[in-house]
């Protein structure tokens, strides 16, 4: 073990000693430099918890490392100094909630208590909200910006904070590099924590009223759920925000047949029914599915800690409960909403939608055909609410999403929703019903028309600095040592989003990338129609593949499916994961 680094770990965890303190953390931290194995002190110390452009996100308790409130207070008195500069003219105000996660109300307010004693107008909701309620809130008060306490989809042991500008969208250049100059100049003694209530104003059912009312701007075809209002729907929060907010939007919109999973209908950040809680792991829509087949439901749906992304299972063509994945959940929406407006006349020419770059290119597909413009832009639904902030007042935005499980069908949220995106995929799926078809048999037909792509996301997990130093690694190499093949295709185009720099292989020309920013994102393209694309997670410590390759396609689904498992195989192989 590095003994240069466990004696500077040693120094800054004396620090935590002193009198700023409180004596649990004292014990705890006085536990760590007592005990011979300095893993714990190491993995505590080592760095400070990044602020990096969406705010923090990092396993909880004591240490520069950490989510703990001292960490969380330095953010705020930085993020803090940051507003009241930007706004010199008037007295700013925010935006704070926390979802379901372990000490989340405790960190809320503590950022809600730090933004009064700078002279902060605070909106503290009284209780935990979607994330999307927040972002809505943010723009419906006109504050200047939001805090938002929640680690999201991440494991239990963890909690985070996500920063918000005046637009209700993450925060982007120049404030999110001007926010973390702030951050890294606070030491404790500087933290002002002590609250000026008189600054503080609760919220609550006022703006979930609101917010509703936002949400079915997101509806194509009432008419289509008035029919269909009986569709057997099946929801679980997964112990987290939409619990209440979910199932009172679906029956604004008229669905009148929806029963939820009792067990995860519990608010608890330990997440106990579930191993984790993503949406993205099917496991945790196992208890959804058990109650679907005892109802004989349509369609099962979760979302997660935050409801910002959801999770949808359909019946498969004999019956049988599938998962869809996020590209595919992603393609319906963008279809259902292309589709069905220009059917209704509601497409006038100016409007465009918005994916991500790791998102499947059947959308773009999809959007082309349909003479709808789309934008690619990075991963992270702030680049999203970038697209609509530019071409706001210019072009229409209609929806936008991620692979992740995340999309947006309107613009009243600058983040993901899943609220208004569960009640859309509920009107697709009765409108399917309404023409004598499932969800499952929709994606079929999108086949058909458009093509098979199959995708596959694989995370190669590296925890601690040990694995930090081992992901910038297999950066570096990938970046200097791009694949000549994958699964035994020739990579006929590269993409750096890092250097914004793409090559074709073919010819060797080199020519510029035009994106707003740069991201750390390699992407690779092979003759057959394969594309991979290679990023470290900007939230959790690992790195992750996007893979996604086309099949033959004559209807049958399972040879489809088992003919581009066996090119991912072989991609997956390649690459050495």
């Amino acid at each position: 073990m590095d003994e240069q680094l466990i004696k500077d770990c040693t120094a800054k965890a004396k620090v935590w000693l002193g009198d700023g303190f409180d004596e649990e953390t004292k014990a705890a931290v006085k536990a760590m430099l007592d005990n011979e194995d300095k893993t714990d002190l190491i993995e505590a110390f080592y760095q400070n918890l990044e602020f990096g452009t969406g705010g923090l996100r990092g396993i909880m308790g004591p240490g520069t490392n950490r989510m703990n409130k001292y960490v969380v207070g330095m953010a705020t008195q930085g993020f803090a100094n940051y507003i009241n500069r930007a706004f010199p003219d008037i007295q700013p105000s925010v935006v704070v909630g926390h979802d379901c996660r372990n000490n989340g109300r405790m960190f809320a307010e503590t950022v809600a208590a730090i933004f009064s004693a700078n002279g902060i107008k605070v909106y503290l909701f009284e209780s935990l909200r979607p994330t999307p309620e927040i972002s809505f809130a943010i723009r419906q008060l006109h504050a200047q910006a939001g805090v938002n306490v929640t680690a999201s989809h991440n494991p239990k042991e963890y909690n985070g904070y996500k920063a918000y500008w005046d637009d209700g969208a993450q925060v982007l250049f120049p404030h999110d590099k001007g926010i973390i100059d702030e951050v890294n100049k606070m030491t404790i003694e500087q933290v002002k924590f002590e609250p000026n209530y008189d600054l503080i104003k609760i919220i609550g059912g006022e703006m979930d009223i609101d917010y509703l009312r936002a949400v079915k701007e997101a509806m194509v075809d009432q008419d289509v759920i008035l029919r269909q209002k009986d569709l057997n729907i099946v929801y679980s929060p997964l112990h987290g925000t939409g619990r209440v907010i979910i199932p009172a939007a679906l029956r604004t919109w008229g669905f009148q047949n929806i029963n939820v999973v009792r067990e995860q209908m519990v608010i608890d950040g330990n997440f106990p029914t579930v191993v984790s809680p993503n949406p993205e792991n099917s496991e945790a829509m196992t208890l959804g599915m058990k109650l679907g087949d005892k109802l004989n439901a349509d369609l099962v749906i979760a979302s997660d800690p935050d409801a910002d992304r959801l999770a949808i299972v359909c019946r498969d063509n004999k019956g049988q409960w599938m998962i869809l994945n996020g590209n595919q959940t992603a393609m319906m929406f963008y279809w259902y909403i292309i589709t069905n407006k220009k059917k209704l006349g509601q497409l006038k020419g100016n409007e465009f939608m918005v994916k991500t770059i790791v998102t499947s290119e059947l959308i773009k597909k999809i959007a082309n055909r349909n003479g709808v413009e789309i934008f690619d832009d990075f991963t992270g639904f702030k680049w999203i609410a970038y697209r609509i902030r530019i071409n706001e007042g210019k072009k229409k935005y209609i929806g936008g999403g991620e692979e992740s499980f995340g999309f947006l069908p309107f613009d009243k949220v600058r983040d993901k929703d899943s609220p208004a995106s569960i009640c859309l995929i509920c009107e697709i799926a009765a409108w399917a019903k309404d023409n004598g078809m499932t969800l499952f048999d929709l994606l079929l037909n999108i086949y058909k028309d458009y093509g098979f792509q199959k995708e596959k996301a694989v995370s190669v997990v590296k925890p601690g600095k040990s694995g930090a130093d081992e992901i910038k690694a297999m950066m570096e190499n990938f970046r200097n040592n791009p694949p000549k093949e994958l699964g035994g295709s020739p990579v006929v185009l590269t993409k750096d989003f890092k250097s914004l720099k793409q090559v074709d292989c073919k010819t060797g020309t080199v020519s510029d990338i035009e994106m707003p920013d740069t991201s750390n994102v390699l992407q690779y393209y092979t003759e057959n129609g394969a594309k991979v694309s290679v990023r470290p997670s900007g939230t959790e410590p690992k790195i992750k593949f996007y893979c996604e390759v086309p099949a033959e396609f004559d209807g049958d689904y399972v040879k489809a499916s088992a003919a581009a498992d066996e090119t991912l195989k072989k991609i997956c192989t390649s690459l050495g994961i």
